[in-house]
């Protein structure tokens, strides 16, 4: 997974390095790739995955809300108040403009992840002699839904035109990424493998559910002065990963609804060769040509100048709000079903343009030049993308569009709380440091 989207982003920033000057957004890349039908599927699935991760993260924290302040407001109340609190991210214009807030977001996600780590590992360590951690159920199953969950967290591409095309130097951003990446893959696998290695299978789908409750899952309280920080640097990432992942989707809609983003009109009739047909004289080609330069190099700022234009920002901010109730309806809606969510949103739509599109758009545009090892990673990568992408979207769109009817009365003490383990077994039920309860556990299926 690490390299398919490490590679899809980097087919997204290379091609964007020879493409037109008047390609600026996504989709504009998908015409210029495969023409208008290029430009459909990136338009629906980006503006899909825009729309619906920001819906995750509002749910993530409806739900880190109700961990922080228990016995207070329910999660709806807590996105309601959430998106409101958004408003000031998702008013900022530009990403650039944003960018110390992005790094603090980077930032409070470390965090967020290692003091959740460490109380995780200091209450479940030492492991007591002769136990040890139980085994995951490895199934298709559960392979397929990891496809969904780290298709949605290696995400990155979807915002990748936007990233380049407000850069001064975009020709670094394939050197950024791998970069980048490559780091969030180290970090993933050693969040990875610490957890698992005091809890096994009985680690939960989202590390900070492993800390929370009193006791936890897990037959631990962990200390609330460290699960208050832990959730509150994640609240801090939620809310400003919500502003930068909605940003291309306000763009596109900006240009469709407002008629904004539209700077090169003048440029493309240029560089279409009308004036090459003619015999411009050499003066006017050295101010064509100087006029062009300059252009270049405020290229990055265009986006800028168009939101400071007299009447423009009020638009904006009434659309931008717009948007942002929609997506707290939604979350609303949903606030049960975030595993769900998450692991349909990455299978579907961020599968789709993050790591297929972008590189059936590198081997059309490079063709030839793409060589006979890459080109069959490639159309491998592609092949498992859409095959493991459509299982997952088909199983988890089931229990998110057509919810099954609520369990009436309490929940059973041993009820099934560990899902990546095998169904059948205690593990799934209780915590594996209870010798007594797994010594004299009978299997449902053996009653």
């Amino acid at each position: 997974m690490a390299a398919v989207n490490i590679y899809g982003t980097l087919c997204i920033s290379k091609v964007l390095l020879v493409a037109p000057k008047s390609v600026r957004t996504y989709s504009d890349l998908g015409e210029f790739c495969l023409g208008p039908v290029g430009r459909w599927l990136v338009l629906i699935t980006h503006m899909l995955t825009c729309i619906l991760v920001p819906i995750a993260f509002l749910v993530l924290g409806g739900i880190i809300c109700t961990i922080m302040f228990p016995d207070s407001y329910e999660a709806e109340t807590w996105i309601i108040l959430m998106g409101l609190s958004l408003l000031p991210v998702c008013l900022i214009p530009t990403l650039k403009e944003g960018a110390f807030a992005a790094a603090a977001g980077a930032l409070g996600t470390i965090i967020a992840d290692f003091v959740a780590l460490y109380l995780l590992v200091d209450n479940m360590s030492p492991i007591p002699s002769g136990v040890s951690t139980p085994s995951p159920d490895v199934n298709f199953d559960q392979i397929a839904s990891v496809f969904g969950s780290l298709a949605l967290a290696y995400g990155a591409g979807i915002v990748i035109p936007s990233l380049q095309r407000e850069h001064s130097q975009p020709e670094r951003m394939p050197r950024v990424i791998f970069f980048t990446l490559g780091m969030i893959s180290v970090l993933f696998m050693a969040v990875a493998i610490s957890g698992v290695s005091v809890v096994g299978c009985q680690i939960p789908g989202n590390l900070l559910f492993s800390i929370a409750g009193a006791p936890t899952k897990l037959g631990f309280t962990a200390n609330r002065g460290g699960v208050i920080l832990a959730n509150l640097f994640m609240q801090l990432h939620v809310t400003i990963a919500f502003g930068i992942i909605i940003n291309p989707a306000f763009y596109i809609l900006e240009r469709l609804l407002l008629g904004l983003h539209r700077h090169l009109d003048t440029i493309q009739e240029i560089e279409g060769g009308d004036f090459q047909a003619n015999d411009t004289p050499n003066a006017e080609d050295k101010t064509i040509e100087t006029s062009l330069n300059k252009h270049d190099s405020d290229e990055h700022d265009l986006d800028s100048k168009t939101y400071r234009q007299p009447g423009v920002y009020p638009k904006v901010a009434a659309l931008r709000t717009v948007v942002i109730s929609g997506t707290v309806a939604v979350a609303c809606l949903w606030k049960d079903r975030l595993l769900d969510l998450v692991d349909f949103t990455g299978a579907s739509c961020i599968a789709m343009c993050c790591m297929v599109l972008p590189m059936v758009f590198y081997l059309k545009h490079f063709g030839n030049k793409v060589g006979k090892l890459e080109k069959v990673w490639a159309v491998f990568a592609i092949a498992m993308s859409l095959f493991l992408g459509g299982y997952e979207t088909y199983q988890k769109g089931k229990p998110l569009f057509n919810p099954p009817a609520a369990a009436e009365g309490p929940v059973a003490w041993d009820a099934v709380k560990f899902n990546f383990c095998p169904p059948e077994s205690s593990y799934a039920r209780i915590v594996y440091t209870n010798v007594s309860y797994h010594a004299n556990f009978n299997s449902p299926s053996s009653l």
